[in-house]
């Protein structure tokens, strides 16, 4: 995949850290900040570290940079994104974190949008399956990690049959890659690069830029 910088919408050849089995989290991050998302948010957290997933969000890194420029890299490096989506929370966070969403899904990653029982989600959103919190919310997010670690054999399957269009192959090895943290697909892409090669490549070029995962 060609990523673009989002301010010139030039290419981008900036080699990526993955984080593998890592959430992007989006939700109000400035104070005053809702009790709702502080409760959600303490128990999302719990929730991850006993799954063995880490979490970032906009605020885990200071690049002293463009901010922009800083959430498009960040959503690169991880395979899934989840939205807290409250009441309360304002506008102006609202139209931020359906934008991420969008990036996410635009990159082919996972996303999930948590949400109270009185939250409005855009109509542009209405069909996407979202999780409530409520009682049975712990319950459905393991029903929601369970698909995602699923997914590793359906990547690692495609990647086989993928194998004469190795870009392809490759991306579907680092995407099985970053949802499991399982170094075995680095290996495997790394070898499908090394055979797949025709001439002498660009250091910068698209497939090596991929294989680097």
């Amino acid at each position: 995949m060609i990523r673009y910088n989002p301010i010139d919408s030039d290419p981008n050849t900036t080699p990526v850290h993955y984080l593998s089995k890592t959430c992007f989290v989006m939700c109000q991050l400035k104070n005053p900040i809702p009790a709702s998302q502080i409760e959600i948010r303490g128990k999302l957290s719990e929730f991850l570290r006993n799954r063995g997933f880490n979490e970032i969000d906009a605020d885990s890194s200071l690049t002293g940079k463009d901010f922009l420029v800083k959430i498009w890299g960040m959503i690169y490096q991880v395979p899934i994104g989840i939205a807290i989506i409250t009441r309360k929370t304002p506008r102006r966070t609202l139209g931020n974190i359906f934008y991420e969403i969008g990036i996410f899904q635009a990159f082919g990653k996972e996303t999930l949008v948590i949400k109270t029982r009185d939250a409005r989600i855009p109509t542009d959103f209405i069909r996407t399956e979202y999780l409530e919190y409520d009682d049975d919310f712990e319950t459905n997010l393991n029903k929601y990690f369970d698909f995602i670690l699923s997914l590793q054999e359906h990547f690692d399957i495609m990647a086989e049959q993928l194998r004469h269009d190795p870009l392809l192959a490759i991306d579907y090895m680092r995407r099985a890659f970053l949802i499991t943290g399982d170094t075995k697909y680095r290996e495997k892409a790394q070898e499908l690069y090394a055979s797949s090669r025709r001439g002498r490549r660009a250091t910068n070029c698209v497939e090596n830029l991929l294989v680097n995962f």
